[in-house]
């Protein structure tokens, strides 16, 4: 696997689900709206749970229907993420495995993203973001020289304005979802508003 490029967007909602559930694990899916290639662009996401995160049924429900949506939509499933509830724990779970293989089996440039609990604050001059790869057969370790997220300062920025505005609320994951059916886990509402402060129309790019 080459290079992994990482959208504001996708980050952002994950920030933003890492946030709004800080004392549980959280899990969602990375998507690509890229052609299959030799880099991956990681483009959306869609937040799945913020408990029960080994449920199988639920999980296969969800990865169901992302799917189907996915191909609705022109994107596919590259990846997944989770965040654990110890901030001091950013290493992939027997579940975060377990995900994350039977996504490579559709997509061999599988890409697998914990979230560093540490490292989630306002002002961290890196991503908060510990990447791995399969290779030869199991998870490894990816250099993280290897994930870009362009304008990383512009994306800081933009989420702090969605925290100072509130907007974090509007964050809605597959779990919110099966609670209440009428809430949207595609998030278009929250996608709006983040791709309106990530337009040139307002100074970031």
């Amino acid at each position: 696997m080459g290079e992994v490029e990482l959208s504001c967007l996708a980050y952002a909602k994950m920030y933003l689900h890492a946030s709004q559930f800080p004392r549980c694990s959280v899990n969602g899916l990375l998507l690509s709206s890229s052609p299959a290639g030799a880099a991956v662009c990681i483009t959306d996401c869609v937040p799945l749970l913020h408990s029960h995160l080994s449920l199988a049924p639920i999980t296969q429900l969800a990865l169901t229907q992302v799917d189907a949506w996915c191909s609705q939509t022109q994107q596919r499933i590259v990846g997944y993420y989770q965040a654990n509830a110890c901030v001091s724990d950013s290493s992939p779970t027997p579940c975060a495995l377990k995900i994350a293989e039977k996504i490579f089996e559709q997509c061999n440039n599988t890409v697998l993203l914990m979230i560093d609990g540490e490292k989630m604050f306002p002002s961290c001059r890196v991503p908060p973001i510990v990447m791995y790869e399969r290779k030869d057969a199991r998870w490894a370790l990816k250099d993280k020289h290897a994930i870009m997220l362009r304008q990383w300062e512009e994306t800081c920025s933009i989420v702090n304005q969605l925290f100072s505005s509130g907007d974090q609320t509007l964050l809605v994951d597959f779990d919110s979802h099966l609670d209440d059916i009428t809430k949207d886990w595609t998030n278009q509402k929250l996608n709006a508003k983040i791709m309106e402060l990530i337009s040139p129309a307002n100074g970031n790019v």
